[in-house]
């Protein structure tokens, strides 16, 4: 992995199609600027989440073609793609195997029999699930309220629990008109009166058998059994790297993205993977660090470098954990920092964070603003918890939305917005925002909605209803959006600072970092590497900067108004 700026963008979000992102990065005032792009998920059949429930790593053939990939490729373009390690679709090819043979499926246990893997462990229930005892589960940590299971119907009639970490969905249908009669002995007109008030009951969000059966009390099993048989699911259903089915299908997909000519696997929510009795199901010691050797020892025989995604506080110092095991790491500190910077005028913090990534020698991949949010949580520890709390109220003041777990004040996890809005919408800002980030310690990471200055769409949150709220960050821009974009003085600022990047050799993972005598409010930055030098000069206060360097026979120079 190099250490050269990195486009981010969903296939769709510049154009529509990965042909039209790889028209995007060829246009004149683009070409040149970035080394690498990093694909979401989306490029993928999947169902939910943008891209994140996986059905199979095929390519989504209403966004990509194979000949999309080998354009990127002819442009010297290096992919970063993702992997989630957790779990896949429940329309994923394995999980309807199991659906439809049920104990006869050869991924019986591919995913977690919830029942089986408390066994011994807890009390079953009149639903036909163990509650764990509390001392087995006081240390699990669930993304949702309720125990992380779904009951899968099984061909025979039986129901078996399933874990079910992220997002899940039962959907239940109405038997037609003639097959209430023939199911419930019902007249015609009966059988239509049944049939409206089970509709909408589902509409209301009600469950079969919580709706109002009123006169038809007594036909409510034969009706409810028809509707259990028929239910489907939508969701994202855990994996069990017990099963070596797993394996073998971790072995096939990382085969797969190398195929497609990635440089760099993203491994989403590998800290859920690893899940024992009476141990925290979320970054625990030594499974996560156990799995994570396992997939790099499959990886490596495919020149895939391996990037491991995971949100924690600074005080847990995972970060350098990670480092420490040899792999790159998120820098998410950044973010947030930069904000807290440029509100404050101050650049300490930053500056305390910077030596700490060059002295410590850790390879990081950073970024401003992502497809996720902007992550405040993980500042913990860094930056005092009150000051944290004034960044939220500022990102939110200015039209962002607040992502928590469990409707928790204090367990914050990351606020959705724009960066651009969370800057004020002050191109100065942003600008300067830009500049820090190219000139920190690692792998710029770019998001496309960034580059263009977006700002808050807060009327594709509403379009998307309950839990919408990162499509604030994920606006899709038109050719028509674009050439208008290529044309300000916002967006061209910012292609010329990162080709400037990517061109000057200065900058590196081996390169050589000084931070400068400066004021609190100053930032001051050298690098050297291979005969190459570059200055950064900027002024948090005043929201300046200039930036001179030198190498190669070529010279460059930035200043801002």
């Amino acid at each position: 992995m190099n250490a050269r700026p990195m486009l981010n963008a969903y296939p769709d979000s510049l154009g529509g199609t990965l042909g039209d992102l790889a028209d995007f990065l060829d246009h004149p005032s683009v070409k040149g600027a970035f080394s690498s792009v990093y694909l979401l998920p989306s490029v993928f059949h999947s169902d939910l989440d943008r891209g994140f429930s996986v059905i199979d790593y095929g390519l989504n053939r209403l966004l990509a073609q194979p000949g999309d990939l080998d354009r990127l490729r002819a442009q010297g373009i290096h992919l970063k793609l993702d992997f989630i390690l957790n779990h896949a679709s429940v329309l994923s090819p394995q999980f309807q195997n199991l659906l439809t043979l049920g104990d006869r499926s050869p991924y019986r246990e591919f995913f977690i029999d919830w029942n089986q893997f408390w066994a011994g462990r807890g009390a079953m229930t009149q639903e036909g699930y163990l509650q764990p005892d509390p001392e087995a589960i006081g240390s699990m940590f669930f993304r949702k309220p309720g125990l992380p299971l779904l009951m899968v119907r099984f061909p025979d009639g039986t129901e078996v629990p399933y874990w079910n970490t992220f997002y899940q969905e039962v959907r239940y249908s109405v038997p037609e008109t003639p097959e209430l009669m023939r199911i419930a002995g019902l007249q015609y007109g009966e059988a239509e009166q049944l049939r409206e008030g089970l509709r909408d009951a589902l509409r209301r969000g009600l469950k079969p058998r919580d709706a109002d059966w009123g006169r038809f009390g007594d036909r409510q099993a034969p009706v409810l059994e028809w509707m259990d048989a028929h239910r489907s699911y939508l969701g994202q259903m855990d994996l069990n790297i017990q099963s070596p089915l797993v394996w073998q299908f971790y072995r096939e997909t990382l085969e797969t993205l190398a195929g497609y000519g990635a440089e760099v696997v993203r491994l989403d929510a590998f800290a859920y993977a690893p899940k024992e009795p009476g141990v925290r199901n979320f970054l625990n010691d030594p499974g996560t660090w156990d799995l994570l050797q396992r997939v790099a020892d499959l990886a490596r025989p495919l020149g895939l470098t391996l990037l491991p995604e995971i949100h924690s506080r600074y005080a847990d110092r995972i970060h350098e954990t990670i480092g420490a095991k040899g792999y790159p790491t998120y820098d998410f500190f950044l973010p947030g920092l930069v904000i807290d910077a440029l509100e404050r005028g101050t650049a300490e913090v930053l500056v305390r964070w910077i030596r700490e990534i060059r002295d410590r020698g850790l390879r990081t991949v950073n970024m401003l603003g992502c497809h996720d949010g902007i992550p405040l949580l993980d500042l913990q520890g860094l930056l005092p918890d009150q000051q944290i709390q004034n960044l939220i109220d500022t990102v939110v003041r200015r039209g962002g939305f607040v992502k928590d777990l469990h409707g928790q004040k204090n367990t914050y996890y990351q606020v959705n917005a724009t960066y651009f809005s969370a800057l004020g919408e002050d191109e100065r800002k942003l600008l300067l925002a830009r500049v820090i980030q190219l000139f920190m310690p690692g792998k710029p990471q770019i998001w496309y909605l960034d580059l263009f200055a977006g700002r808050n769409d807060r009327a594709a949150v509403e379009k998307a209803g309950p839990g919408g709220h990162k499509e604030i960050n994920r606006t899709n821009l038109s050719w028509a959006d674009i050439g208008q974009g290529l044309v300000t003085d916002v967006v061209t600022r910012q292609l010329d600072l990162v080709r400037f990047r990517t061109e000057c050799q200065a900058f590196g993972f081996e390169a050589h970092l000084e931070v400068l005598p400066s004021g609190p409010q100053e930032l001051r930055l050298r690098w050297e590497n291979a005969g190459c030098h570059a200055t950064l000069e900027a002024d948090l206060g005043r929201l300046t900067y200039r930036v001179d360097a030198q190498g190669s026979g070529k010279t460059w120079s930035f200043r801002s108004d």
